[in-house]
């Protein structure tokens, strides 16, 4: 009984930890290490969120999509998920809520750093 729990325990850790691995990970774009969604899209964050609150609704929403976060996704080594105020989920890493940038085209592209002076490419640790 006790291998059976060690095995249980192990496996609902690994799938927990799998929703956030699912929605993102990390890259290396001119020697810097960065993070993208599942699809290699370079994640940005924005200077005018809150620790662990969305600011970007609407237009900003529509240029800046948020990292969605599927139902039942958990919280992982400095991943966290915010509660949007349309009701949808999002992905934040270390407080900061993650978005693609509409104008970028494929995997790699970075045109959104900088912008405005307020948007800034996820950087990994």
């Amino acid at each position: 009984m006790k291998t059976i729990t060690i095995g249980l325990a192990a496996l609902l850790f690994s799938t927990a930890a799998s929703f956030a691995a699912d929605a993102w990970k990390e890259a290396n774009v001119g020697g810097t290490k960065i993070y993208t969604d599942a699809k290699g899209m370079t994640l940005y964050t924005y200077d005018k969120d809150e620790k662990g609150k969305s600011n970007c609704y609407d237009k900003c929403a529509a240029n800046w999509p948020p990292l969605k976060a599927k139902a039942g996704a958990k919280a992982s080594k400095g991943w966290t998920i915010v509660d949007r105020t349309d009701g949808t989920k999002m992905w934040a890493y270390d407080g900061k809520p993650l978005y693609t940038f509409i104008k970028d085209k494929k995997a790699g592209d970075v045109s959104g750093d900088g912008v405005a002076g307020v948007w800034h490419i996820a950087k990994a640790d």
